[in-house]
């Protein structure tokens, strides 16, 4: 279907009108709701969805009593913006949206259509409100791939109420739309499936003879299932095609069942030793980090592969990186931490399959960095004494003296103000009477923290210095 040439799911619209607007639906970018796909479509275009009730996933959503479930059902839809990953549901509950809207409905996409098409779909959205009073949802698909010019042409349509936009993106939304657009639609995060909704969807395509596989009369083994649920990484779509070919499989091989081979096959990805709510999961991220510590960046590259190809989510690899750059590093590289957090953000911008190569680079920037475990036990010595020692009254001198009154209860009194001398350092109490059994952060003398070491050192000469003429002076009078 051409950008532009419209389609309604109206209601009390005649069966006939409901039809044609089906067949243009079918024909076009997306199968929508309740338009049967033809037998020759992947599995996963058949199964779509027809309603809510047979939407499996995004609970915080569409569950019962969510804001926008209620949206939906009381045909009150805002602009929107749905952002998730492949094969979450995006467009697929847009179409459902169709369906149970009294607006008109103009399925667009960002990949094929230009700023002419896009603007000549909402000259016809105005011209229907204009005679009818009948408002437009413009369903947008992958409305980051839009530049700033584009979506800046949304902008005086969405606020005029001409159109309600519901775009769908995969990109971050912060990065990929301009701020205005944002600040004008509800965000709404889709979440990857998890595998016992990937599961459901399985099993439901296996069993249903109508649209599925029901017909073929073959049995789908449990680890199988796993392998199918485990390498679709939340995407529905590669999971559904993926049963599809390994029925095919099974069909010409004879079999009446489809067992783990022919599902490790049908996706070309073999079943790793892996779970990650079991020891093998526990005991590979414990290998990659022990070997980050150890300075392998080898093997530590080695068990950040295994878990990518087992499906790991990758912003959970991205989170530990985070926390062993501060744990493992620290100080020695402070760096360590900033390429840790770029990499961590890299993967919510670009996500996988790209995401891997900036936590490749972050693991391998850890691995070989000194390595300081000064900070962690740092914090430790702190908070243990924190614990023990409760909170002693805080310093006089280093009291608040914003308020009136302050100066009154002698806040501040005393209080020398580093930038005032050489370095930016004076020696003066800063830790509470009897509130540190010890020093707590003794850097070591792995890289940058050499020279941390020596400024402290330094700076402690000066106030043991300082304390000792304080108290000679003391002394003599």
């Amino acid at each position: 279907m051409a950008a532009g040439t419209p389609f309604c799911y109206n209601r009390g619209v005649s069966a006939r009108r409901r039809s044609r607007a089906s067949e243009a639906v079918s024909g076009g970018l997306f199968g929508g709701p309740g338009v049967q796909a033809p037998a020759e479509a992947p599995l996963a275009a058949r199964m779509r969805p027809r309603n809510l009730d047979e939407f499996v996933g995004q609970e915080h959503l569409l569950g019962p009593g969510k804001s926008l479930r209620r949206a939906i059902e009381q045909d009150q839809v805002p602009s929107c913006i749905f952002w998730g990953p492949a094969g979450s549901g995006k467009s697929t509950l847009a179409f459902i949206m169709a369906s149970m809207t009294s607006a008109h409905f103009e399925p667009y996409s960002a990949v094929t259509s230009g700023l002419p098409e896009m603007r000549r779909v909402i000259a016809s959205a105005a011209r229907l409100t204009s005679a009818t009073g009948q408002r437009t949802i413009l369903f947008v698909d992958e409305i980051h791939r839009f530049n700033k010019a584009q979506q800046d042409a949304f902008l005086p349509h969405v606020e005029s109420g001409t159109i309600t936009l519901i775009g769908s993106t995969t990109e971050n939304p912060f990065f990929s739309i301009i701020s205005p657009l944002i600040s004008r639609c509800r965000l709404f995060t889709f979440e990857p499936l998890s595998r016992e909704h990937i599961k459901t969807l399985v099993r439901r395509a296996l069993q249903d003879g109508e649209r599925g596989l029901g017909g073929l009369g073959l049995r789908l083994e449990e680890d199988a299932l796993e392998h199918l649920a485990e390498m679709s990484n939340g995407d529905a779509r590669i999971a559904l095609n993926g049963l599809e070919s390994a029925a095919m499989l099974a069909r010409s091989s004879g079999k009446e069942a489809i067992d783990l081979s022919l599902a490790e096959e049908a996706l070309q990805k073999r079943a790793l030793e892996y779970d990650r709510d079991q020891d093998s999961h526990y005991d590979t991220i414990s290998a990659f980090i022990k070997s980050i510590r150890g300075s392998d960046p080898d093997a530590a590259l080695h068990y950040l592969a295994r878990m990518l190809k087992a499906g790991e989510d990758p912003r959970f690899i991205a989170r530990r990186l985070v926390v062993h750059a501060a744990e493992d590093v620290g100080n020695a590289d402070p760096m360590a931490l900033l390429v840790a957090t770029a990499a961590a953000h890299a993967v919510e911008y670009v996500g996988l399959p790209e995401a891997r190569i900036p936590l490749a680079q972050a693991t391998i920037y850890i691995a070989t960095a000194p390595k300081s475990n000064s900070v962690i036990t740092a914090i430790t010595r702190a908070l243990d004494d924190v614990e023990k020692k409760g909170g002693p009254p805080v310093p006089k001198h280093l009291r608040d003296t914003a308020y009136p009154g302050a100066q009154r209860l002698g806040h501040g009194e005393g209080y020398l103000y580093p930038h005032s001398f050489p370095e930016g350092f004076v020696p003066q109490q800063y830790m509470p009477e009897g509130a540190a059994s010890k020093a707590y952060y003794e850097p070591s003398e792995q890289g940058f923290e050499k020279e941390i070491a020596r400024r402290l050192q330094r700076w402690r000469r000066t106030g043991r210095g300082r304390n000792q003429q304080e108290a000679e002076s003391s002394g003599d009078e």
